[in-house]
């Protein structure tokens, strides 16, 4: 597997490490970049008239009503002689912000796959509590920024199957998709769901995406567990893993964080349940796995936020074969997410 390797800790992760042994909170510039847990999608190639792709719309609801899934769907305007690929991707209403005209048209003219973007039925970039319910296979227990003990998640097997009996028979109902080149792409938490669904629906798709993966979650101990039921009792159906990581999140480099502000301290302290290499560890130990075909690749310079765009450009091209456009900064700088 194509490796860079980079180097060790940065020094300001041994300070912020320090600090937050300490109970010290170190100052930051003003201008620390966080993620705006209130940012919208605002105009996308979904808003756009049809030209190499059209796109249509439809909300699945929970049985308790409570929940509702958006997902937008990317048809190619060229009719297809045969049965298209199909890129599920989470976090669509930020996967939708990653495309423009002229990938979608590069697309359309090569292998030109259907997209099914998975997003939440409202115009948050990222809707942190609904991913944290749903990416996640098990409930995690952490102190918040006033020190008060919080449970979240523990939904990605309900989520599983809203995909499985839901989302995927009305994505087949509405186009010709081939059910042997189905994709999984996810980033962060979403990186976290492909890995478990790999691990416990290795037949669901061919082809499972982790970016960036927070293998932190829970500090890890039940993602390793279910890595050891996976690789114990793979069959060997052939399936292909790709895990992404940043340079800068493989070195401990998390960028410039306010560490003034109460609610990064805590994250902090959070992802420390997992090494920030965990990713290319885990790639090392899948590697020897029979019938599993794993890459990883690492992107020099760069961050958890930025890793979101990257790796959806890079999965672009090498799964249907446009310009990878990975190293071209995004319109509208990816923030230093923080989940």
């Amino acid at each position: 597997m194509p490796r860079t390797l980079i180097a060790p800790f940065a020094a300001w992760r041994r300070i912020a490490v320090l600090a937050l042994a300490s109970g010290v909170l170190v100052s930051t510039p003003v201008a620390a970049q966080q993620r705006n847990p209130l940012q919208t999608v605002g105009h996308t190639v979904l808003d756009e008239p049809a030209q190499s792709y059209r796109f249509e719309r439809f909300v699945i609801d929970s049985p308790d009503h409570a929940r509702r899934w958006r997902v937008n769907l990317g048809v190619p305007t060229r009719p297809a002689s045969t049965p298209a690929p199909v890129l599920y991707m989470l976090d669509g209403n930020a996967a939708a912000m990653v495309f423009d005209q002229g990938m979608l048209t590069e697309l359309a003219a090569g292998k030109a796959p259907v997209l099914v973007f998975i997003g939440y039925d409202n115009d948050l970039r990222i809707d942190s509590p609904s991913r944290t319910l749903d990416y996640t296979a098990w409930v995690d227990t952490a102190d918040d920024e006033n020190g008060v003990a919080q449970s979240s998640g523990g939904g990605a097997a309900v989520f599983n199957d809203v995909i499985e009996q839901r989302i995927k028979p009305e994505v087949q109902r509405r186009t010709r998709i081939d059910v042997r080149q189905q994709s999984l792409w996810g980033h962060s938490l979403g990186g976290l769901f492909v890995l478990s669904t790999l691990y416990t629906q290795p037949t669901a798709f061919q082809h499972y995406i982790s970016a960036s993966p927070s293998l932190w979650w829970s500090q890890g101990a039940p993602q390793a567990g279910m890595e050891q039921q996976f690789v114990k009792h793979y069959t060997g159906t052939p399936a292909q893993l790709t895990l992404m990581l940043g340079g800068d999140e493989r070195s401990g480099n998390r960028g410039v964080r306010d560490l003034t502000n109460p609610r990064v301290v805590a994250h902090l302290r959070r992802i420390g349940g997992a090494t920030p290499d965990a990713a290319y560890q885990l790639s090392e130990r899948l590697a020897d796995v029979r019938g599993l075909t794993v890459d990883y690749r690492e992107f020099p310079g760069l961050g958890h936020g930025p890793m979101l765009p990257a790796s959806l450009k890079a999965t672009l091209s090498a799964l249907y074969g446009i310009a990878d456009r990975s190293n071209v900064p995004a319109a509208t700088p990816a923030p230093n997410a923080d989940d």
